[in-house]
């Protein structure tokens, strides 16, 4: 019988997933163009996988926003509508001014101008929101990298770690 992935597991896959994807399609002039957008609609795959993980939080925060939710819970239900709306915006800008996949598609998008500005704008946007995001999950980020990528590692005696952290002290 095959054993189910844990959840925590899972996030963490599609996390990285998405962290590695976006990297990569946020510098077009590295990868090109084609590669830029179908990346970049491959993200907005695995945003809404991250959505759906999370369904049930994204539920019960919405339910209670008004009513007893935590300032934690709120802070980061606010942050997490600012991501949707700008991974939104990022998605549908990015298909308006497409110089790959609409024109394989037979559509042709806008030139420059005011979407271009959108894409962009929204983009940067994201990246500060991320970082807020991850800094706001960075116990459970430090965590879960530790248990399921580094947790093959032989573990030190106590002793020994404060050994290590003695000898790397500065003079």
């Amino acid at each position: 019988m095959k054993k189910k992935m844990s959840t925590t597991k899972q996030n963490l896959l599609v996390d990285l997933l998405i962290v590695s994807g976006f990297l990569f399609a946020s510098q077009p002039h590295f990868t090109g163009m084609a590669i830029h957008e179908w990346l970049s609609l491959g993200l907005g795959v695995g945003f809404l996988t991250h959505v759906l993980l999370h369904w049930r939080w994204v539920y019960e925060s919405t339910r209670r926003f008004f009513g007893k939710l935590a300032r934690q819970s709120r802070v980061n239900y606010i942050l997490n509508l600012a991501l949707l709306v700008a991974f939104t915006l990022i998605i549908f800008s990015g298909l308006m001014i497409s110089e790959e996949i609409l024109p394989l598609l037979g559509l042709q998008g806008v030139q420059g101008g005011v979407w271009k500005w959108l894409h962009t704008t929204s983009a940067d946007l994201v990246v500060w929101l991320v970082g807020l995001h991850i800094a706001l999950h960075w116990k459970w980020i430090v965590n879960a990298v530790k248990k399921y990528l580094f947790g093959w590692l032989p573990k030190l005696p106590r002793r020994q770690v404060a050994a290590v952290k003695h000898s790397e002290m500065p003079m």
